[in-house]
């Protein structure tokens, strides 16, 4: 892991602190439907304005193309961020850069707090252009990454400018490059990775990172119906991608060669079609009917993991074992959350969950707080367990 400076390291007080945060938060109706990602910027911006400093929060939203968009203005995210902050009144500046923007941070005082307008209004963000980022770095005097969920991008905001002023990580960015070192750069081993979805494609990367980390790679979702099928096992009308059977092949050569054990679904919850409240039955692996689809790990399954996951001492989990969105086939994947729950809080496992799919699970399932770690980053976290570098994360290193 990188050489980075903490919070505690940066002296703000006085001092305007750009804050890289990200407040792509889902919307419905004009509303934040989930403000986890708000909540956990608060701890950063209270840290900073306790410190008097005057802050400065950047951020994308959406994808507007490089122009202005009224859908994607972060305006309506003032009235959420305020709320989030306790009341605290958030200055709002109609631009991310010139006069509009220094009007609002010259304005500031210590504690104060301002949120500039969507980054991505400009083009210059997206292709990390140092004018813009040089344009950023004017209405700062240090600079704060909390935004570890936009570091796979080399952006303005995320990487020219961190090279531009004094830099520091947030508390969110540290909290999770100290999950993510512990659980595979340092991990206590037996190491076991819970990889799910719909695609060996999407996850080629990933699942050829992890078979040369850890100890136990299980393989659930839809993805494992083509690694069992690349075993010669049948799994009637399922999802599954008969063009990367030699693919999957190659993960299990390279997973033996290794001394990875792969575990897959031995027992399955079948049905007609995907839907909730649908009839359903269990069948052993290799017994689904040719007009059935799996949709669930069944019960051995379930039984098989939980007693690899006792003897493991971390886990990192990146996908569901099943069709959780449609119950009944949530089961599986609920169970598994329960158990890896108990196995936390017993302190016999640390369990870092990432990806957009896996912290619904962990909310659907009830265990969001209750794992050692919950990566609400998406493609940053995946890419991280991918082994790739990260640049804004690079661009924090002392």
């Amino acid at each position: 892991m990188v050489a980075y400076k903490t919070l505690d390291q940066l002296d703000v007080a006085g001092k305007r602190v750009l804050v890289r945060v990200d407040l792509n938060v889902p919307m419905q109706d004009g509303k934040v439907s989930d403000a986890t990602r708000i909540d956990r910027l608060v701890p950063t911006i209270q840290a900073l304005i306790k410190a008097g400093g005057r802050v400065v929060l950047l951020s994308h939203f959406g994808r507007p193309k490089g122009k202005p968009a009224p859908e994607a203005s972060l305006s309506q995210l003032v009235a959420p961020l305020s709320a989030a902050l306790g009341g605290r009144k958030i200055a709002f500046a109609e631009d991310c850069i010139g006069p509009e923007a220094e009007k609002v941070v010259d304005a500031l005082q210590d504690g104060d707090v301002a949120l500039l307008e969507n980054l991505r209004f400009h083009p210059g963000e997206e292709i990390n252009d140092p004018h813009f980022a040089s344009a950023l770095a004017k209405l700062g005097d240090v600079y704060v990454n909390d935004a570890f969920s936009a570091a796979h991008r080399a952006h303005a905001s995320t990487e020219a400018l961190a090279h531009l002023l004094p830099k520091a990580a947030g508390l969110l960015m540290q909290a999770e490059l100290e999950a993510l070192s512990a659980a595979l750069e340092k991990p206590e081993r037996p190491v076991a990775a819970i990889v799910g979805g719909s695609k060996v494609s999407t996850k080629l990367d990933l699942l050829n990172s992890l078979v040369a980390k850890v100890d136990i790679l299980i393989i659930g979702g839809a993805m494992a119906n083509t690694m069992l099928l690349a075993q010669g096992v049948e799994v009637g009308k399922s999802l599954v991608e008969r063009d990367m059977l030699d693919t999957a092949k190659a993960i299990f050569g390279a997973a033996e060669k290794a001394g990875c054990t792969i575990i897959l679904p031995e027992d399955a919850v079948v049905a007609a079609k995907l839907a909730v409240g649908q009839e359903t039955k269990t069948v052993p692996m290799g017994e689904v009917p040719a007009d059935l689809m799996v949709l669930d790990a069944g019960p051995k399954t379930v039984a098989t993991i939980a007693a690899k996951l006792a003897q493991a001492k971390t886990l990192v989990w990146n996908g569901p074992v099943g069709a959780f969105e449609f119950p009944p086939f949530d089961a599986g994947t609920n169970a598994i959350a329960q158990d890896v729950a108990r196995l936390v809080a017993a302190k016999q496992l640390l369990a870092v969950a990432g990806g957009g799919d896996t912290v619904s699970a962990m909310s659907h399932a009830g265990v969001i707080d209750r794992l050692s770690y919950v990566s609400t980053a998406g493609g940053a976290f995946l890419e991280w367990l991918e082994g790739r570098e990260l640049p804004g994360v690079k661009a924090l290193a002392e």
